[in-house]
Formats: C-alpha cells, structure tokens, sequence
C-alpha cells in the first residue's frame, strides 16, 4: 500500500471539504473539552471527599442552660454526664472504631470562638453560654452513625453532628454539575459523529468517479477506504489537540491561577498530573469516534 498517495489524497479531501472540517474541528473541540471537564470535575469531587473524609468528625455536643432539647431539661450538663461520655467512648464498643477523641471545655469553646470573631464579642459572650464538646475523628468514616446511634437522646447531650453530612449538598451539587458536563459532551459527541459520517459521504460523492476509476483497475477496499478514515482522523486529532490545550489552560488559569489562592476551603485541587491523565484520554476518544464513524460512513457509501 502508498502511504505517500494515501495521505495525499486524505489531504486533498481535507482542502476541498475545508468548511465540513472546520465544523468537525469545532463540534470535537466543544464535546471533548466538556468530556475533559467532566473527568477533572469527578477527579476533584473524590479529592475533596477523601480529604474531608479523612478530617470530618462527629460532635458531641454536651448541653448548655438554656437549651431547648428534652434531653437538656435539667440544664447545663454535670460532670457526671459528661463522665459518663468519656467512659462510653473508651468502652470496649466503641474505642475500635475510634482513632482519637478530643475534649473541649465550654473555656476553650469561649476562647476558639473569640479567635474566630474577633475581641469586639468578648463582652457579648461568656464561657457559660458554650457546652463542652466532644470532637471524634473515626477509624472508617462510614460507622459515623454508630456514634450518632450511641449518644442521639441521651440525658445532657444536646445534639450530635456529623460534619460529613454537612458538606454532603456540596458534594451532590458538584456531582449534578459533573452530570450535566457528561449530557452535554455526550450530545455533542453525536453531532460530531454524524457530522464526519455527513462529511466523509459528501467526500466519497465529490470522487465518485475517482472511486470508480479506481475500482475497475483492481484497487482494494482497503486501499480505498483508507484516505477518507484519515480525514475523519485528521481533523478530529485537530479537534482533540485543541481540547486537551483547553484543558490545560482551564486547570492552569482557571484552578490554580484563579480558584486556589480564593477558595480556602478546598484544601486539594486538580493538577497537573490530573491534566496529563486526562489529555490523552481525550486524544483517544476523539481520534476512536472518528476513526469508527468515518470507516462506517465509507464502507455503506462504498456498498450503495
């Protein structure tokens, strides 16, 4: 087989077809940025769970005068109460599933909430108007409803929080933008298959009497075929090419120019090493759907 004359002739089809391929460019150039963006989008949802996983804990939280809670009728909790909560925790129960508990005093609850508001509520706030808390962290975060279980109403417990579920709409609210990035891709990734099908038909029809030509002088199916895949090829490879840059750029400007130095909250965000994971899955995927679309396209042509 002339791999001279069969780039040769893919090329030419490329300069007659020029405003399909600019088409193809950008339809494969939109679809696969979106496909990009929807790995990157789920990379950084399972960073951010493994980090938060990993430092969420569930909080005792002991009751204060004041409080609304059956649990709390008798007022602030008593130091036999809060006994009876250290003796659970390091109860033959509990303490496997524990990996460290730490006790905060109403004092040190007063103190950490001064830090965070600032002197100008320190004649607002007084240390009796914050309970002792219970902070812990668990060996598997899964088992966090066995310590919510284990002390939900009881006496001198006003409540027990699970951090986790906390950041749980943020999770979910990532994971619907990460849905709706893959429906859209998706879309778009029919239209580019179709629109190289429409492209490589109209081709073959422009040369049709090259094809017949051709044909009586013996030349394979294969040999025939071959210029009008690589079009398809060639410019989906453009369009994918321009899609990892578009990536890459998002990821550089957009998270680690833009999103990392705002959003303090985020303590782990996509990289680079995620971009060169997702860049060549990108490639494949457009030249794949291309190289498919386009050999189907040629062959049906061919047997019409």
């Amino acid at each position: 087989m002339r791999v001279g004359l069969i780039l040769s002739e893919a090329l030419s089809g490329l300069r007659r077809n020029a405003s399909m391929v600019i088409s193809i460019v950008l339809v494969t150039f939109v679809s696969l940025t979106f496909v990009g963006a929807a790995i990157l989008m789920q990379a950084q949802i399972g960073k951010m769970r493994d980090f938060w996983t990993d430092r969420a804990q569930v909080q005792v939280s002991m009751c204060v005068d004041g409080a609304r809670q059956a649990t709390c009728d008798g007022g602030a909790a008593t130091d036999a109460q809060i006994q009876s909560v250290k003796d659970r925790l390091n109860g033959s129960a509990l303490k496997p599933l524990i990996r460290n508990v730490r006790y905060e005093t109403p004092e040190q609850a007063y103190k950490n909430a001064l830090t965070l508001l600032g002197d100008d509520y320190k004649d607002i706030l007084s240390p009796s108007q914050f309970g002792a808390s219970f902070y812990i962290n668990l060996v598997d975060p899964e088992n966090s409803e066995v310590i919510t279980e284990a002390f939900a109403g009881k006496k001198g417990i006003q409540g027990v929080q699970d951090q986790m579920q906390l950041l749980q709409p943020l999770f979910s609210a990532l994971t619907v933008a990460t849905y709706i990035a893959v429906g859209i891709a998706g879309l778009m990734l029919i239209a580019a298959v179709l629109l190289i099908a429409t492209t490589i038909r109209l081709s073959a029809f422009a040369r049709r009497r090259e094809l017949g030509i051709m044909r009586l002088v013996g030349a394979s199916n294969r040999f025939i075929q071959t210029p009008f895949i690589l079009e398809g090829v060639f410019a989906a490879l453009i369009g994918s090419v321009l899609a990892g840059v578009a990536v890459w750029a998002g990821v550089q400007f957009g998270v680690n120019g833009y999103l990392r130095s705002r959003i303090d909250f985020v303590a782990t965000w996509v990289g680079m090493g995620d971009v060169a994971y997702v860049i060549p899955i990108v490639i494949v995927i457009g030249v794949a759907l291309s190289a498919i679309s386009a050999g189907f396209a040629i062959r049906r042509w061919l047997r019409a």
